[in-house]
């Protein structure tokens, strides 16, 4: 009796058990994960924050209304975290404090949250983040087995194993990198870059706290605005500051020696890049000047590094605060598309 626990235990444990909770896939698989379940819906009270919360919507419906994509083809995570999936990087005390809708309001800055009641918070606000989070930890398996991987959601930088903020609930790019450690040891060294415009002090405070020697942070930010980390910014191994108004010149020109620079240092078995779209201009909180075309261009670049050198990828939304940035962030996938054939066949 006790071997055949033992027996199932070790079963549920293997790689391809722990993964197909979250989600399956196959050749035809377009290595685009998304789930409806990422858009947060709280009876038009979302409308009271910057971000646009229906933006994964938003992409995937440009991507598929412009036939670039199969519905059928996407990859859907079917489950959110477990409690012990969560504790395999989150503190216990953490994940109890999100039991508070005030808590999560603070961390949300969405105020509302916290005259509701925690059911409502939960099944509204925090099931989204759950959803999005196991896509992130599904967009790894991916990215192994496709080369690339693009996650409609994700990147909640700003969150670590203890702490919240910023809109970011789950530390999802810590749980994604370290369940792909586990269940992947050939997949040990990891190159994160952060190229939302704001500091990613969640995974750099996860990197202090574990001394991560094989993760290896680039991080373009702008140094003016949220969260300002003085503690984060020792993990950071190639910082470079782009300062409220840099343009795309700029900002393009900076971006390409740091990649040049951090592929000399370091050289990883996979990469994870935080996409974020707050550098677009007019953003109210990223106070960057660059251009739609720009981000386009940006993404190229991080995904010609990734792909000339052999290294499976995985792209995260993260921040991105207009309601023009979803068209954006579709126009740039058409263009990797384009460029170098990531989305497959699309019959």
């Amino acid at each position: 009796r006790d071997r055949s626990k033992k027996k199932d235990k070790t079963e549920e444990d293997s790689p391809d058990a722990f993964y197909s909770y979250f989600g399956t896939f196959d050749k035809s698989s377009h290595p685009l994960v998304y789930s409806e379940n990422y858009n947060i819906s709280a009876w038009g009270l979302e409308k009271l924050h910057p971000f646009d919360s229906c933006k994964y919507r938003n992409v995937f419906n440009f991507l598929v209304q412009g036939d670039h994509i199969k519905p059928k083809k996407t990859i859907q995570p079917k489950n959110m975290p477990t409690q012990e999936q969560l504790l395999f990087v989150h503190k216990k005390e953490y994940i109890e404090s999100l039991k508070s809708s005030y808590n999560v309001a603070c961390i949300t800055e969405v105020p509302f949250c916290a005259i509701l009641p925690n059911f409502l918070v939960k099944s509204r606000v925090l099931n989204p983040f759950l959803y999005a989070t196991s896509g992130s930890i599904l967009a790894g398996k991916v990215a192994i087995e496709k080369g690339i991987a693009i996650n409609l959601g994700g990147g909640y930088h700003h969150c670590c194993s203890y702490q919240g903020g910023g809109f970011c609930a789950y530390a999802d790019i810590t749980l994604s990198l370290r369940f792909l450690r586990k269940y992947h040891p050939d997949y040990k060294k990891v190159m994160i870059i952060d190229l939302d415009a704001h500091q990613g002090n969640g995974h750099e405070r996860d990197k202090l706290e574990s001394d991560d020697h094989h993760l290896f942070i680039l991080d373009v930010y702008n140094p003016d605005i949220y969260p300002n980390d003085s503690k984060a910014k020792k993990a950071i191994d190639l910082p470079v500051l782009v300062k409220s108004g840099t343009d795309d010149k700029v900002y393009l020109k900076k971006l390409g020696t740091a990649l040049e620079k951090a592929f000399e240092i370091f050289t990883p078995d996979v990469i994870f890049y935080n996409a974020g779209t707050d550098i677009l201009e007019n953003d109210p909180l990223g106070l960057l000047d660059v251009t739609g075309e720009g981000i386009i261009k940006r993404d190229q670049m991080v995904f010609n590094e990734a792909i000339n050198r052999k290294i499976p990828i995985v792209m995260l939304l993260s921040g991105g605060y207009q309601k023009t940035t979803a068209h954006i962030i579709a126009s740039s996938i058409i263009n990797l598309d384009k460029q170098f054939g990531i989305l497959g066949e699309k019959s």
